[in-house]
């Protein structure tokens, strides 16, 4: 029989989600205006159905929320892929120009919070369980000095409560007025990243009762400078406590490996994972964990731009990785696009983790310049077995950055959301033939908050990662998805819990989702 193709319809039309990202673009040509997309997909009301908030930028120079229509935007899930703008009602419209979104229940009290990075402006919303958001920002500790693109809710501590990794890009003030291009064509593009300085992130640690403290000097952080795009989160070298990895544009990547005592060291050089084989550093972007080879070790993937290829790490253990982007089969069949948010997620239950990629290139007028398109379609990579095979395009072009994945319609198949500059976000619904069985699994931490951040699952010779960042700037909070083939009885899961509990569940049922809380 021959394998089931992936399949995705466009599912924005009659969805309800009637959001265009307004990145206010000017002559001056902004860095800021082609970084802005990142979103968040969550269960903000606990109904069991995942919602969806967008990011937005803000007016012109005044980089303010001059009007509803630079609105950060929530639309709540109403099942059978339709949704309701609920905004102004959750009182999350956000402030400044937006860019990157993490959600993760903070102060475990069962409720999905809301933290929104963007430049010079930070925002920390608490769910208050009734629909709506507070906006803790000001009482928090948490500071919006630089300009942050992306952010990720991860245990550093292991004391349960969950801390915050602040991804920042350079220091760039407004007045920044380099003239990148060609001027006398009067073609005036995005300036190279070279020409911004690379700034340190921040590590926010969770005090409770919704202060946070900043850490970064005593953690090591702060003395690694990058263009941090976004960030990953696992437990690489197997010592139990959660590392980080982030990728820096046209920068080494950065592994930081975190230790006993609770400091990092980076080691991303060394571990293989700093550069590709052929040593020079490319437009890192997103990236996301996974492992798509099946051998129980955490791989992964990252974006970057036409000819870059999007490269892929594989982990060899101990904190060791392999630039393994020729041999997985994505340096061919990646080369012509410019990716952004990517993810893996196995969108047609066989198994195996693929890949989806939301692309455009950041220069509008690269195609004055150099034989690639702007405006580019989605990707997704099928794997076959530990390799990729050639991109499938999903959509029409368009100038996609932030994605994520959830099963938005609770029919056991993955489905996809992309955010784009200037245009339509869009929705796509798996429709992929239904001939594999699966499992999703709700994780409930007693030790390590509501949302078990940091869990291993293994089921059926897969390995998954209870996790929140997922891809450019972007979030996915949502139950842990297996894909089981033809698997025709209920599975044993085994569960590797953040608190170091093991938990075997037998006689798992298939083809549903199943609340999993940790043993005491």
């Amino acid at each position: 029989m021959a394998p089931a193709q992936i399949r995705f319809r466009p599912a924005t039309e009659d969805s309800g989600i009637g959001f265009t990202l307004r990145h206010a673009p000017t002559e001056r040509k902004r860095m800021i205006e082609t970084m802005a997309g990142g979103l968040a997909v969550f269960d903000f009301d606990g109904d069991g159905l995942q919602d969806i908030y967008f990011t937005n930028g803000a007016a012109g120079e005044s980089m303010r929320k001059e009007s509803p229509r630079y609105s950060n935007r929530l639309f709540r899930n109403l099942g059978g892929m339709r949704f309701e703008d609920v905004t102004e009602a959750a009182g999350v419209e956000g402030l400044g120009y937006s860019m990157g979104a993490a959600a993760a229940d903070f102060d475990n009290d069962g409720h999905a919070d809301l933290f929104v990075a963007g430049v010079f402006q930070n925002t920390l919303f608490r769910n208050l369980g009734d629909g709506t958001f507070e906006d803790i920002t000001p009482l928090s500790g948490i500071s919006s000095a630089e300009w942050a693109v992306a952010a990720g809710w991860f245990h550093y501590d292991g004391d349960g409560l969950a801390d915050l990794l602040v991804v920042n890009y350079a220091d760039w003030t407004p007045d920044f007025d380099r003239y990148c291009g060609d001027r006398e064509r009067g073609l005036r593009v995005y300036c190279h990243p070279k020409y911004l300085t690379p700034i340190a992130n921040r590590l926010y640690r969770n005090l409770g009762s919704g202060r946070f403290e900043p850490v970064e000097a005593q953690a090591g952080l702060s003395a690694f400078a990058g263009r941090g795009m976004s960030a990953a989160f696992a437990d690489f070298d197997g010592n139990g406590r959660m590392d980080v990895f982030v990728t820096n544009d046209n920068l080494p990547n950065f592994l930081f490996l975190n230790q006993d005592d609770g400091s990092f060291t980076e080691d991303a050089l060394l571990a293989g994972a700093a550069l590709l084989d052929h040593g020079r550093p490319v437009a890192s972007m997103g990236v996301d964990v996974g492992d798509f080879d099946g051998d129980g070790l955490a791989d992964l993937s990252v974006t970057a731009l036409s000819n870059e290829t999007f490269p892929v790490f594989r982990g060899a253990g101990g904190g060791n990785f392999r630039d393994a982007t020729v041999a997985s089969g994505l340096a061919k069949a990646s080369r012509s696009y410019a990716g952004w948010g990517n993810v893996f997620a196995d969108f047609d239950n066989d198994g195996w983790l693929d890949l989806f990629t939301a692309n455009s290139h950041v220069n509008d007028l690269v195609e004055d310049f150099e034989p690639f398109a702007y405006r580019q379609p989605n990707t997704v990579f099928r794997n076959l077995g530990g390799s990729f095979g050639d991109a499938v395009e999903v959509g029409a072009v368009g100038t996609h950055r932030g994605a994520a994945v959830a099963d938005f319609d609770a029919d056991g198949r993955l489905d996809v959301v992309v955010s784009a500059l200037g245009e339509p976000s869009k929705l796509f619904r798996n429709v992929s033939e239904q001939r594999h069985a699966w499992i999703a699994l709700q994780l409930i931490g007693e030790q390590s908050g509501r949302d078990a951040l940091g869990a291993r699952v293994h089921v059926d010779g897969q390995t998954r990662w209870v996790k929140s960042a997922a891809g450019y700037a972007s979030s996915a909070l949502r139950p842990v998805h297996f894909g089981l083939g033809t698997a025709g009885r209920p599975v044993s899961v085994q569960i590797d819990w953040p608190s170091g509990r093991q938990q075997l569940l037998e006689d798992v049922p298939l083809n549903r989702t199943t609340a999993v809380h940790e043993p005491r």
